[in-house]
């Protein structure tokens, strides 16, 4: 618990925290895009898949 603490601390007292947090956030968003493009693409990939199939 004393690590995770002073992880806490060093990261509140980093002035560099905030590119930290912009990167986590643009990360984030990124996932999101992706999600939404392969969701699209995965409909598409199933009815591919049930015509070889059936």
């Amino acid at each position: 618990m004393n690590k995770f603490t002073k992880f806490v601390k060093d990261f509140w007292q980093d002035e560099e925290g905030l590119s930290v947090v912009e990167y986590v956030v643009g990360a984030g968003l990124l996932v999101a895009a992706l999600a939404v493009v392969f969701s699209g693409w995965g409909s598409t990939l199933q009815a591919e898949l049930d015509a070889i199939f059936s």
